[in-house]
């Protein structure tokens, strides 16, 4: 599987860099970092490939390079007003507009709240697309007694959503 993984805005980024970190090594994975994520964390301990956020031009950035599916984790709200809006004037949101128009899964995780009206819009619209909008909330029922298991609840949930198999979290029977 090819997947692309994109962080943007500087909140929330360890979470994206987990998801990254905890990816099964059957997935060939794409990363790109938006320069206000990539000031606050770096990408060392995983083999991946690392796009610049600027670089319109990568190989990611077109539909003949078959990616299977693209998360991005967290989702600034100015990226996913962007990708409600059709721009792309930067690799997250490129990658973003190619997984639309070949109709492959896409996931985004925004990631401020209380959510405004303007957002939750253009979750609306993006869901009505077939986007997966999976905002890091927290799940009670995932019976987590630490910040940490609560996060691979999330990341299990997100790689759920992408059809990739895991066991970060206990399953009910």
């Amino acid at each position: 599987m090819k997947l692309v993984v994109a962080i943007t805005g500087a909140s929330g980024v360890a979470l994206g860099k987990q998801f990254v970190d905890n990816l099964p090594d059957h997935v060939e994975a794409h990363v790109v970092v938006s320069e206000n994520a990539f000031s606050v964390e770096h990408f060392e301990n995983k083999d991946v490939t690392l796009h610049a956020s600027s670089n319109i031009a990568a190989s990611i950035s077109s539909g003949s390079f078959k990616v299977d599916a693209t998360a991005i984790i967290p989702c600034s709200m100015n990226t996913l007003a962007k990708i409600a809006c059709g721009i792309s004037d930067n690799l997250p949101t490129r990658v973003a507009a190619v997984a639309l128009k070949e109709q492959k899964k896409l996931l985004l995780a925004p990631r401020e709240m209380p959510f405004s009206a303007i957002a939750l819009e253009n979750m609306l619209k993006l869901s009505r697309l077939g986007v997966i909008i999976a905002p890091p909330v927290m799940g009670y029922y995932s019976d987590s007694d630490s910040l940490e298991e609560m996060e691979r609840f999330l990341i299990g949930k997100w790689y759920d959503a992408l059809g990739i198999e895991n066991t970060l979290y206990t399953r009910w029977e």
